[in-house]
C-alpha cells in the first residue's frame, strides 16, 4: 500500500485573487502540516484554452507561485513544482490515452460546459478533450490518495479511478502473482494470515466493503512486509491482480463564500476581483465603490443587507456583534453604506498584511522563488519515475 499523499494544480492564467484563497488555497494551508502534500503549477493545462496564445503563462506562472507562498504555503512542508518540467506527466498521459475510451472523455460534464462558455475560442482540439486524461495522469503519476476538489471537479476524480482501475485491470497481470501472494501471506504470521484468507474470501465471495477495510488496516500495521509484498496482498484482496496506480479519493472542499464586487462569482475577467496582493489604496477604493441594496437611494432609507454584496462579505470577514450591527443599522438606516463597508476594508487589509510581507522577500530575490521550485521540480520527478518504472513494465516496455 502507498502512503497517504495529496495532489492538487491551479493553471496560470491570471493573477490569484481572494476567491482562490477562500476556495483552494486556504484548505491547501490546513492540508500541508496533515499530510505530504505536491502543489503544481498546471502550464500545460493552460494551453488548452492559451495555446494561441502562451505569452501569458509564463509570467502569470511565477505570479501564481509567489502568491502562494505569499497566502501561507510552506514549502518545507509541501512540494511545489512547475507540471512541464516533470515530462513523465506527458508520458503517463500518453500511455493512459492508448487504452481510455473515447466515450469517457466526451461524457465529462465540463466538456460541454467550458465549449458553450467560451464560444469566442475554437476548442475543436484534442488538447481541450484530453485534459481531463492529463489531470488524472497529473495524479495517478503520484499514486495520490486524496485530491482537493469542488462539487463540480467530482466526476473527474471519478473518472481518475475508472481509469486506474482499468490499467490495473488491464496490465497488472504479474507473471506468478498468485503464487508470489500466497507466499507473502504466509509471511503475515498463522493468526493474521488466517484472518487475512477469511476476510479476503468476505470480500470476494460476499462484498462486504468492511471486510475489506479490515483487511487494508491489518496490511498497514504489518511492519515486516517488503513494499513489493504488500502491494501484491493488496491487490490479492480485490482479485487476483497488482495494484500499479491508486485510486484517488475526492477530498471535498467547501465552496467559496466569497462572490465578487457585484455579486457574481469572483472572477479577474468579469473585472470584480480583489487581487491576493491588492494594493491598500486599492482595496479601500474597490469596496468603497461597491454596489450596495438598490433601496438605499440616500441615507435616510432602510435597506436589506440580503440584497446587499457587502453582506456576503460582512459573512466571510465579519465577526457575530458586527454582523448583527449591519443587520440593524442597515434595516433601520442607522447606518450609511459607507459606514458599513469599513470593517470590510478594514478586514481584508488586515487579512492581506502578512501576505504583502511573505511576499516581499520574493520579490526582492526572484532566484529564491526558482530555487524552491527546481527543489520542488527534483521531488515530484523522482516520484514520477518510479511509478513510470512500474507502468513502463507492467505494459512491455521495460526492455532495452
Amino acid at each position: 500500500m502507498y502512503p497517504d499523499r495529496v495532489v492538487s494544480g491551479m493553471r496560470p492564467t491570471g493573477s490569484m485573487h481572494l476567491g482562490h484563497y477562500h476556495g483552494a488555497l486556504k484548505n491547501w494551508i490546513k492540508l500541508q502540516s496533515e499530510l505530504p502534500c505536491l502543489f503544481f503549477v498546471a502550464d500545460w493545462h493552460a494551453l488548452t484554452t492559451h495555446y494561441d496564445d502562451p505569452s501569458v503563462i509564463e509570467r502569470s506562472t511565477w505570479d501564481m507561485l509567489v502568491d502562494w507562498l505569499a497566502a501561507g504555503i510552506d514549502p518545507s512542508q509541501a512540494t511545489l513544482f512547475i507540471q512541464s518540467r516533470v515530462p513523465e506527466h506527458a508520458e503517463l498521459h500518453l500511455l493512459l490515452s492508448m487504452a481510455t475510451p473515447l466515450g469517457w472523455l466526451e461524457r465529462v460534464p465540463t466538456y460541454k460546459d467550458q465549449i458553450e462558455n467560451l464560444s469566442n475560442k475554437d476548442l475543436a482540439t484534442y488538447g481541450f478533450l484530453g485534459y481531463p486524461l492529463l489531470q488524472a495522469a497529473d495524479v495517478l503519476i503520484y499514486r495520490a490518495s486524496q485530491v482537493p476538489v469542488g462539487d463540480d471537479q467530482v466526476p473527474h476524480i471519478e473518472m481518475m479511478r475508472e481509469i486506474a482501475r482499468r490499467f490495473n485491470h488491464m496490465y497488472g497481470k504479474e507473471k506468478g502473482f498468485e503464487e508470489k501472494a500466497q507466499e507473502a501471506v504466509k509471511k503475515l504470521g498463522s493468526k493474521r494470515a488466517k484472518l487475512y484468507n477469511e476476510l479476503r474470501t468476505e470480500y470476494q465471495q460476499d462484498g462486504k466493503d468492511e471486510a475489506l477495510e479490515q483487511a487494508k488496516a491489518m496490511l498497514d500495521d504489518a511492519q515486516s512486509l517488503s513494499m513489493g509484498d504488500r502491494e501484491r496482498l493488496f491487490g490479492y484482496l480485490e482479485g487476483s491482480r497488482k495494484l500499479i496506480l491508486v485510486e484517488p479519493q475526492a477530498r471535498l472542499t467547501a465552496a467559496s463564500r466569497l462572490p465578487g464586487l457585484d455579486g457574481r462569482k469572483m472572477s479577474k475577467s468579469y473585472g470584480n476581483a480583489i487581487a491576493l496582493r491588492e494594493e491598500k489604496s486599492s482595496v479601500e477604493k474597490k469596496i468603497r465603490t461597491m454596489p450596495t441594496d438598490p433601496a438605499r437611494v440616500r441615507r435616510t432609507d432602510a435597506g436589506d443587507p440580503a440584497r446587499c454584496p457587502v453582506w456576503q462579505f460582512h459573512q466571510v470577514y465579519s465577526d457575530a456583534p458586527t454582523q448583527e450591527w449591519v443587520v440593524k443599522g442597515c434595516q433601520s438606516a442607522g447606518i450609511g453604506c459607507i459606514e458599513c463597508k469599513q470593517p470590510v476594508i478594514d478586514a481584508i487589509i488586515k487579512e492581506q498584511e502578512p501576505m504583502h510581507e511573505r511576499a516581499q522577500q520574493y520579490l526582492d530575490d526572484p532566484s529564491l522563488v526558482r530555487a524552491i521550485v527546481a527543489d520542488g521540480n527534483d521531488v515530484a520527478r523522482k516520484l514520477a519515475l518510479e511509478t513510470m518504472r512500474d507502468v513502463r513494465e507492467a505494459m512491455g516496455l521495460a526492455y532495452t
